[in-house]
């Protein structure tokens, strides 16, 4: 009788995803406050354009710049790691051996099970030090490319994100209403935006979608406080 296959569903673009959480989120979040905060202290929708357009500019220049330092470190570490290792199998094979049957002790694999797993290890060095990468220091090869491509993911949706909060200055010549817009279009993002980000997390999807809007609404609720604070 035939089976029915086995399909496995697993999600393998988590750090893409982290990179569109880190740009959109703090895109949606820092000019909404911005742009609330001016509106609590200017009389001019223009102004706060042109301040939330140069906002957005260096905010994105600024974490795509952090994306792809954070990116270059993650390459550069594996590789100081990954030499670490090769020079320690070959010099300090006796200790290394004794690391790997501690690997696989810790699921339940006796030495006579391991050993001729080491052995197979021992005469492909390159897997085994790319099993001691994984395995020991649970560090993964970063993708070739991933600096960039973080950098780029990450400038990319904060600007998305940002833009999202201005849009309303651009249609309204007022700020009233220009701000109540903003404020009713951006929470719905915020909400949106948690709410597929707690789907692709595995978290409660209307708990995350609130909570992305509450951090977001808090923020530029303290933002135009505080601007109405300073301009009296």
């Amino acid at each position: 009788m035939p089976q029915t296959p086995h399909l496995e569903h697993h999600f393998t673009a988590s750090d893409t995803i982290r990179d569109i959480v880190i740009g959109m989120s703090d895109g949606l979040t820092v000019p909404f406050a911005l742009t609330a905060g001016l509106s609590g202290a200017v009389n001019s929708t223009h102004v706060v354009v042109i301040a939330g357009l140069a906002e957005i500019a260096a905010g994105a220049i600024a974490m795509g710049l952090g994306g792809f330092l954070a990116a270059r470190s993650d390459v550069d570490h594996y590789a100081s790691e990954q030499q670490r290792e090769r020079e320690e199998v070959k010099t300090k094979t006796q200790a290394e051996v004794e690391e790997t049957e501690g690997i696989f002790a810790s699921y339940g694999l006796s030495k006579a099970h391991t050993a001729p797993i080491i052995a197979v290890m021992q005469a492909n060095p390159e897997a085994w030090v790319d099993f001691m990468m994984r395995f020991e220091l649970g560090l993964e090869k970063p993708a070739a490319g991933r600096a960039l491509s973080s950098s780029t993911t990450i400038g990319l949706s904060y600007v998305a994100g940002g833009l999202i909060p201005l849009l309303p200055y651009f249609i309204f010549p007022s700020l009233a209403p220009a701000l109540l817009c903003s404020i009713g279009v951006t929470g719905a993002a915020l909400f949106i935006f948690g709410f597929f980000k707690g789907r692709f997390t595995g978290q409660n999807v209307v708990l995350s979608g609130l909570q992305t809007l509450f951090v977001g609404g808090l923020a530029a609720a303290a933002a135009f406080g505080l601007a109405r604070l300073i301009s009296g």
